[in-house]
C-alpha cells in the first residue's frame, strides 16, 4: 500500500494523514477481487460516510492514484472517479477535478503537481509532470512539464 509513501508528504497535516490512512485502506478493497471488495465492503460504507459526508471530501475510492497523495485542507474538493493521477500530487479545498461533459474523460495528471485552491481542472486534458497550478486557476488546455500555470484565463510559464 502507499500508505506510508503518503506519509512522507503529510508533515504534520492531521487531516491529511487521516484522509490518506482511510482512502488507501478503501482504494486496497475497491481495487481487489469480488471476495476481498465483499469482505471490505462495511470500511468502504464507512470511508464514504466519514470522507465523503463528515468531512466533505468528494474523493472516489476508486480512482488511480501514485504515492504521495496530499490533500491539505479537503473541504470541498472534489475529484472525478475516472481520473488518473500521478505520484506526489498535492491539491488544496474548494478545487473541483473533472469532466468538461459527460462522454468525454477527465484529465490525466503527472507527477510532482501541485495544485492550488480554488482551481478548476476540466476536460480532455494533461496536466505534465512538475507543474504548479496557482489558487483559483481555470484549467482547460493541456500543460506542458515543468510549468507554472495561474488566472483566469490560464497563463503558462516555464519554471526558470
Amino acid at each position: 500500500m502507499n500508505i506510508f509513501q503518503d506519509f512522507k508528504f503529510l508533515r504534520g497535516n492531521k487531516k491529511g494523514y487521516l484522509f490518506a490512512i482511510l482512502f488507501r485502506i478503501s482504494n486496497f478493497f475497491a481495487k481487489s477481487n469480488k471476495i476481498i471488495r465483499l469482505i471490505g465492503f462495511p470500511f468502504r460504507i464507512i470511508y464514504l460516510f466519514f470522507v465523503q459526508w463528515v468531512m466533505c471530501i468528494d474523493v472516489p475510492d476508486k480512482i488511480k492514484v501514485g504515492p504521495g497523495f496530499n490533500v491539505w485542507h479537503g473541504m470541498g474538493l472534489v475529484i472525478h472517479p475516472d481520473v488518473v493521477i500521478g505520484n506526489n500530487f498535492i491539491v488544496r479545498h474548494t478545487t473541483t477535478i473533472g469532466q468538461k461533459k459527460v462522454d468525454q474523460p477527465p484529465p490525466i495528471i503527472g507527477d510532482n503537481v501541485d495544485v492550488g485552491a480554488h482551481s478548476i481542472i476540466i476536460g480532455n486534458i494533461r496536466i505534465g509532470n512538475n507543474v504548479t497550478i496557482g489558487a483559483a486557476t481555470f484549467v482547460n488546455k493541456d500543460v506542458p512539464d515543468n510549468c507554472i500555470v495561474y488566472g483566469n484565463p490560464m497563463v503558462i510559464k516555464q519554471k526558470v
